[in-house]
């Protein structure tokens, strides 16, 4: 593996940003605003990572908790740099914080259509969770 693992900073924001948009089964959203991402690095400190190659972001991972169970969100990595691990040590790192944090079990949402994703996941152990639906509702 090329790349080196660093805490998420906003110093990357517009680059992870850009990643986010390029990879498939990523969705982005007003959620994903530079103010909204600042909010949520600094509720969830050094739970968020990026790997880099030189000065090139190559991957990121958004990760967090709500006091009792841990959230991934937005992993990708440059279509060149996969297959070499980064996903996975991105992960690792992140739920490496969230159990620092005391945080036992996390969560990860994978859209249906996503087959590389599903198939990612599976991968490194990562299994359905049939009891649960997940369901949305705008509130704003």
């Amino acid at each position: 593996m090329s790349a080196i693992i660093h805490p998420f900073t906003m110093d990357c924001y517009d680059e992870v940003y850009a990643l986010w948009e390029l990879a498939e089964g990523v969705c982005v959203s007003e959620a994903d605003s530079r103010a909204n991402i600042l909010a949520y690095l600094r509720r969830n400190p050094n739970m968020s990572y990026v790997a880099r190659d030189g000065l090139t972001v190559v991957g990121a991972v958004l990760g967090g908790h709500d006091g009792r169970r841990g959230i991934l969100h937005h992993l990708a990595v440059l279509p060149e740099y996969r297959k070499q691990g980064i996903g996975r040590i991105l992960v690792e790192h992140s739920l490496a914080a969230q159990r620092a944090a005391g945080i036992a079990r996390c969560y990860i949402l994978v859209l249906d259509t996503n087959d590389q994703g599903l198939r990612f996941w599976e991968t490194i152990g990562w299994q359905p969770c049939p009891e649960i639906h997940v369901m949305t509702k705008d509130i704003a």
